[in-house]
């Protein structure tokens, strides 16, 4: 796994390993990121990258909100309750030598608490495939104000997801056994 473009290109995130069996790690593909990027950045969005206040909800191994990061946004953070996550996720970030602009939430994404920060203009969902949770994390994080209005959301997914009513659907591909759909905040 490694960071497809940007100020961080090339650069070669933890390995997953054999993870931790309890924490569903499942890394978005560098094919699968490479296509999303370009589909955000080229697909008449304008550019929704640059300047972008990042929130990765699921965030796995980081590599979603650091390849943001690398592309041009100003800060991520990352929201994933698994310890393996955690200690990938803080690897990544040393590695890209981005401490000053990440932070990192151990909760529940299901369970955000209210944000009391600026809302976030970007938003990936990445959560355990075909379990709704997803739904579960956007109804939380539209209640708790992390969804700046107008926001874009990347949501993947095996599943049919079901948005909530405050997001428009703008887009939807599919790669393999994933779907990434393109939400925007009404």
């Amino acid at each position: 796994m490694r960071i497809i473009a940007g100020d961080f290109r090339g650069l070669t995130l933890a390995s997953v390993g054999k993870g931790d069996a309890g924490a569903h790690l499942r890394p978005t593909t560098d094919r699968v990121r490479e296509s999303l990027f370009n589909l955000l950045q080229n697909g008449g969005y304008g550019d929704p990258v640059d300047g972008a206040r990042v929130l990765d909800l699921f965030a796995g191994t980081g590599a979603l909100g650091l390849e943001a990061l690398s592309r041009g946004a100003v800060a991520v953070t990352f929201v994933d309750d698994g310890n393996k996550a955690r200690s990938l996720i803080q690897e990544n970030i040393r590695k890209c030598r981005a401490e000053d602009r990440c932070s990192i939430i151990r909760r529940d994404a299901t369970r955000l608490p209210q944000n009391t920060g600026e809302p976030f203009d970007l938003i990936f969902l990445d959560p355990p495939y075909a379990k709704e949770l997803g739904e579960r994390a956007m109804a939380a994080a539209l209640s708790g104000g992390w969804v700046a209005p107008e926001a874009l959301i990347v949501w993947e997914d095996s599943a049919d997801i079901t948005p909530p009513d405050a997001l428009t659907m703008l887009d939807q591909r599919k790669y393999g056994d994933t779907k990434i759909s393109i939400l925007q905040a009404n």
